[in-house]
């Protein structure tokens, strides 16, 4: 599923929302039967009757209540819960398969505070559905005191429904204006607390504290004008409220002076005039209705983002041949390639060059699937890369990038989550990165978090769990932070692997082109010249690649 519905986020609070709707009706039914239970007893103690049975049966009604009020926390609490582990489970599952980049601070925003306040939908829904019963069910009750009681209520009544109406409209616009400043917030926080070293080292603190809180003013201005549309609403329904109790007890006293009703009818009148008149307190549940849509709003923006669809197919015995035909990669205005058409013979080893933005690590993302030609296509070893099944696919490619993020609890799960030991310690001798992992306090079991490393060794792990591909590497300027020994034993060990993978490496080192069996010069998203870097070198523009 890749939407979310008011309805269907309702629906996936479980099995306690039925118990939060019984908990609303039998308040309700509570509410509409207590006054008139209690006229009752009035009008036996007028009669000088005994009203011990009315007065048992309204302390049974309030016990009542009061259990209803427990069970309707307690399911709302276990419905929310239910819903908002959904939405994030499938807000966290999206984002982490649309192959895109996400800005991380932005989804956490709508991770943890938008997903809660949209898993409301359930038990908002019931309370906006409950509220008008009582009203309801006075207005009914009231008819069958007397017909002006019921009158006069109807006029305060439109008087309410008119606040509710204007409150509304202007929640929805507010609510969603502060969630999405608080998400602006977030986004950039997440921004700073990633590049904290770098801003420290620059002396730029002050700054990017300026920049990261600017958007506060808004914030505030957002929640002042969220809280002055409720004090003015619940203002308007706090005067509005007297209104309609002083019609009815006006009504009912001339009934009853001319007998049309008794004292315990008045009594019973002026509680559900109050009662009717509470309407004008479900601004609240109306504010939480906005609040819900408004987050429910933000969570399907990132639900509705279409997720990478793969196939069926498997692959056939290949050498891993690369072929991109008619390859072409839109951003916005901008071409980042520009109808490429180039085959990469399988076992090779190619080296991907060019200036800043001529395309390369586009070119790498193609050739990984971790993302789709606007037009053209890309196959491995004949096989279009949108057919082949997510796990013939991942299991044939792999990536290692210039940041490589490292997952998973421990070192050996950042090299290969699930994988025999052996396997992942022969991977990271491949790479070098056994060298220093070695060293760690407890190997391959030091927890990632207590494994201090440089960007040179995480470019290793980051290699590392790369190797394990069955044909082909997709290597993105992974060796950038590495030494000049520790990159020309790698550059070696690629070059020269045994495994006749092909290896598509970004690079912008003249000594690791060299290396290479095929260099692929890039320009403006074009391919200028395929060939060796030897023969490459006799054009001084290509040179002028390398600096």
């Amino acid at each position: 599923m890749t939407t979310a519905s008011f309805g269907a986020v309702a629906r996936r609070g479980g099995r306690w929302l039925p118990f939060v709707a019984v908990a609303a009706l039998s308040g309700t039914a509570v509410t509409l039967a207590l006054p008139a239970v209690l006229g009752r007893a009035i009008d036996a103690i007028v009669a000088g009757g005994g009203a011990d049975r009315w007065v048992a049966l309204a302390g049974g009604l309030v016990a009542l209540g009061v259990a209803g009020e427990l069970l309707g926390a307690y399911a709302g609490t276990a419905t929310v819960a239910t819903a908002a582990a959904w939405l994030r489970e499938r807000l966290v599952r999206q984002a982490l398969s649309t192959g895109r980049r996400v800005d991380a601070g932005d989804l956490v925003s709508r991770v943890s505070a938008n997903a809660v306040d949209a898993a409301q939908a359930g038990p908002t829904a019931v309370s906006v559905a409950t509220a008008v019963l009582p009203p309801a069910g006075s207005l009914v009750l009231l008819t069958l005191i007397d017909p002006w009681l019921a009158l006069a209520f109807l006029c305060g009544l439109a008087l309410v429904g008119a606040v509710l109406k204007a409150f509304t409209q202007r929640t929805a616009e507010v609510v969603g204006a502060y969630q999405r400043t608080q998400g602006r917030i977030a986004a950039r926080l997440a921004e700073a607390i990633g590049g904290a070293r770098t801003i420290a080292a620059a002396g730029t603190v002050e700054r990017e504290e300026r920049r990261v809180l600017e958007p506060l003013a808004d914030l505030r201005a957002e929640g002042a004008r969220t809280w002055q549309v409720l004090a003015r609403s619940s203002g308007q329904a706090a005067a509005v409220g007297p209104l309609v109790l002083v019609a009815v007890l006006a009504a009912g006293g001339l009934a009853l002076a001319a007998g049309r009703i008794s004292p315990g009818d008045l009594f019973a009148a002026g509680r559900y005039a109050v009662i009717g008149a509470g309407l004008g307190g479900l601004t609240g549940t109306l504010a939480g209705l906005a609040r819900a849509r408004a987050a429910l709003h933000r969570v399907a923006e990132v639900l509705a983002r279409p997720a990478v669809q793969y196939g069926q197919m498997r692959l056939p015995p290949g050498p891993g041949r690369l072929e991109f035909r008619g390859v072409t990669v839109r951003s916005g205005d901008a071409t980042l390639l520009d109808g490429v058409d180039l085959t990469l013979p399988g076992g090779a080893a190619v080296a991907v060059v060019g200036r800043s933005g001529a395309g390369k690590s586009v070119l790498a993302a193609l050739a990984a699937r971790l993302r789709d030609p606007d037009e053209g296509e890309v196959r491995l070893d004949g096989v279009p890369l949108p057919d082949l099944s997510h796990g013939a696919l991942r299991a044939a490619v792999g990536c290692a990038f210039e940041r490589p993020v490292l997952v998973g609890g421990t070192v050996a799960d950042a090299v290969g989550l699930g994988l025999p030991r052996d396997r992942v310690r022969g991977a990271a001798l491949a790479t070098h990165a056994d060298d220093f992992v070695s060293r760690l306090p407890l190997g391959y079991d030091t927890p990632l978090a207590d494994a201090p490393m440089s960007g040179g060794e995480r470019q290793r792990l980051g290699l590392a769990r790369a190797w394990h591909a069955e044909r082909v590497l997709v290597l993105d300027d992974a060796t950038s932070s590495l030494d000049t020994v520790t990159e020309m034993q790698i550059s070696r060990t690629l070059t020269a692997d045994g495994r006749g993978r092909t290896r598509l490496i970004v690079t912008h080192r003249a000594a690791t082109a060299s290396r290479a069996d095929l260099v692929v010069w890039l320009d403006a998203g074009r391919v200028c010249a395929v060939g060796s870097h030897a023969a490459l070198c006799d054009d001084p523009d290509y040179r002028a690649v390398f600096g």
